[in-house]
């Protein structure tokens, strides 16, 4: 899902409230999806704090707190991991699960329940500055929780296999995970607004140098 608000010009730089810097390549490497991109995306490590409630109420307010701190365009993530035996929990509270009971214990959780199906959601807010209000942008893949398969260096994805694949998003080639993963369909979303925003000032330019031309 996202906001029905029309395309607005876009900004020559955005900020990605983030100090991961693995995740900032992995962003801009989506958003580019093979091209140029026609605006910067730059990290910007701030702390935001965490807050309760719905995912997408918590990215809007995450952005709205990064665009008070920064002055300037930002986009923001918010990422759930969610079990549906447990009613989508731990979902937005994934960070502090995985940091409390790592990855055996994220399994744990599970080991009462037969259904191990999951959905991995990806939640982008993004404001063009001060005064513009945060549009959102959602992205989900489904899969199942499994024991931890691949490389241990990026969250929980050794323990979440996407459906349709049988490796978890650890192993899999970066190419393949950035072309279905929930940051993708998000970010997807987000590119096509940005892109839209760029050719609508584009063409508004060009329109007025053509009108200037015929006075």
């Amino acid at each position: 899902m996202a906001s029905s608000a029309q395309p607005s010009s876009t900004p020559a730089t955005i900020y990605f409230a983030t100090g991961n810097k693995k995740k900032l390549e992995e962003v801009v490497h989506i958003l580019e999806n093979g091209h140029p991109l026609p605006f910067a995306v730059l990290p910007a490590k701030i702390e935001l704090p965490e807050l309760q409630g719905e995912p997408e109420e918590i990215a809007a307010e995450k952005c709205r707190l990064a665009v008070q701190a920064l002055q300037a365009p930002v986009m923001v993530e918010d990422t759930c991991l969610c079990f549906n035996a447990l009613q989508g929990l731990p979902g937005p509270y994934i960070k502090w699960f995985l940091q409390k009971l790592g990855h055996e214990g994220l399994n744990r959780l599970l080991a009462g329940w037969e259904d191990k199906s999951a959905y991995a959601q990806c939640t982008f807010a993004y404001s063009a500055g001060p005064g513009s209000e945060p549009l959102v942008f959602v992205g989900r893949t489904e899969g199942r929780i499994v024991l931890a398969r691949g490389p241990h260096d990026f969250g929980w994805d050794p323990i979440f296999e996407p459906d349709g694949f049988g490796q978890t998003y650890a192993e899999m080639d970066k190419e393949i995970k950035n072309g279905i993963s929930h940051r993708f369909r998000a970010l997807d979303k987000l590119r096509t607004h940005l892109l839209d925003g760029h050719a609508a000032a584009a063409a508004a330019t060009a329109a007025a140098a053509d009108g200037g031309s015929k006075q």
